[in-house]
């Protein structure tokens, strides 16, 4: 079955930098648009990057434009996401998904595969 596991989540000063990856199993992996989602407590999932099936196509949030940046390598079946310039507003727990189709998606009724998450705390 489909498996998304995220890993590289963790406490970070305001600032810095991390790099989550997302390893995916159990499908043919370029075939698939993936994204990242992100949900802090007490508010909705919300879209942060996407990236189509084949990396030549991306999409941001406004909000992580130019700080973030989604990549992914179909040889190893795993997609990354570069968080730069981190800010507390960042924090949240950030989620990996795959989408049933080759073509970038933003809203997440459009994915059908979601991992389990991974932490990201930004301290002031």
């Amino acid at each position: 079955q489909v498996q998304l596991v995220e890993s590289g989540g963790g406490l970070v000063q305001a600032g810095g930098s991390l790099r989550l990856s997302c390893a995916a199993s159990g499908y043919t992996f370029s075939s698939y648009a993936m994204g990242w989602f992100r949900q802090a407590p007490g508010k909705e999932r919300e879209f942060v990057a996407a990236i189509n099936w084949s990396g030549g196509a991306t999409v941001y949030a406004d909000s992580v434009k130019g700080r973030f940046t989604i990549s992914r390598d179909n040889a190893k079946n795993t997609m990354y996401l570069q968080v730069n310039s981190l800010k507390p507003e960042d924090t949240a727990d950030y989620y990996c998904a795959a989408r049933r189709a080759r073509y970038l998606g933003l809203d997440v009724n459009e994915y059908a595969y979601w991992g389990q998450g991974t932490q990201v705390t930004v301290s002031s």
